[in-house]
């Protein structure tokens, strides 16, 4: 970015590139709390990936019906929050969904709190976290710069996760767009997460957990919500949802706003107001 007092930090981690934006802040304090931030996404990494071999995700693979494993605390609060979005969304969104490919009906799990183990209750637990993973990340990301007193920021994960924290001094929030061009719309975001999903990179990619079969109601779709794991897999759930199924969860979750594609701007499904840098907004 242009602005001298914004700091710009990027780093690879989960097959993508990660990017931190702080404001107000020192350049070298700036650097640690970005450093930090970073450690953080490498350590949750380690942890998520299913392609890592002494992974909890790959060893609960490794499970057989009536087994549990025991995991670590930020790998059973991404399972908690995918248990809890695979609800809200009917089914929409599920962590088992790449499953079916090789199984013929999805495998069952259950969480067990008082243990913070995974029990596995019906098949083979073939976890994949890529549409919640780096959304996770992001909101332990935000955790750890918040502990470092660095409220105003702005991380990005691939493009097609956002999550902004307090706005930049003397602004309405930070500026962002929906597509990868930095075209309008662009919106005011400030303590909420905007998340994108599409089939430009990868075509028809994404499953319906609901049938186990490839199916897409929109070409693209964007969705806000209070965290970045929340807005992932909405994103990816609205690619699969009829209209009116996005109508009901909005209407049950006042919270979350849906950009669906339109002929000339996006089409909004909810009542979540979000400034936009085109409105004459002043800053709080």
């Amino acid at each position: 970015m242009s602005n001298p007092a914004i700091q710009v930090f990027n780093h690879h981690a989960m097959a993508t590139q990660f990017q931190v934006r702080l404001a107000g802040e020192e350049p070298a304090y700036a650097a640690q709390a970005a450093q930090a931030a970073f450690v953080l996404t490498d350590e949750l990494e380690s942890q998520l990936s299913r392609f890592r071999a002494n992974s909890d995700i790959a060893q609960l693979a490794q499970l057989a019906p009536g087994g549990n494993l025991r995991v670590s605390e930020p790998v059973f609060a991404c399972l908690d929050i995918a248990k809890k979005m695979e609800l809200v969304t009917r089914g929409a969104f599920s962590i088992t969904a790449a499953a079916l490919k090789t199984q013929p009906a999805p495998p069952q799990w259950s969480l067990l709190p008082e243990q913070f183990s995974v029990r596995c209750d019906r098949g083979r637990l073939e976890f994949d976290l890529g549409a919640i993973g780096k959304g996770f990340a992001l909101d332990r990301m935000a955790g750890a710069l918040r502990e470092w007193d660095c409220p105003a920021f702005l991380l990005v994960a691939g493009g097609s996760s956002i999550l902004a924290g307090d706005a930049p001094p003397g602004t309405p929030g930070w500026s962002c767009g929906l597509g990868d061009d930095n075209s309008r719309p662009r919106y005011w975001l400030k303590n909420c997460s905007l998340s994108g999903s599409g089939l430009t990179v990868q075509g028809q990619h994404i499953l319906d957990p609901r049938t186990g079969r490839p199916g897409h109601r929109q070409s693209r779709a964007w969705t806000l919500a209070d965290t970045a794991a929340e807005s992932d897999a909405l994103s990816t759930a609205a690619m699969v949802l009829s209209e009116m199924e996005i109508a009901g969860a909005v209407a049950d979750h006042p919270d979350w706003l849906f950009f669906l594609p339109g002929e000339k701007e996006p089409r909004t499904l909810g009542t979540r107001a979000v400034p936009s840098p085109g409105e004459d907004t002043k800053p709080a």
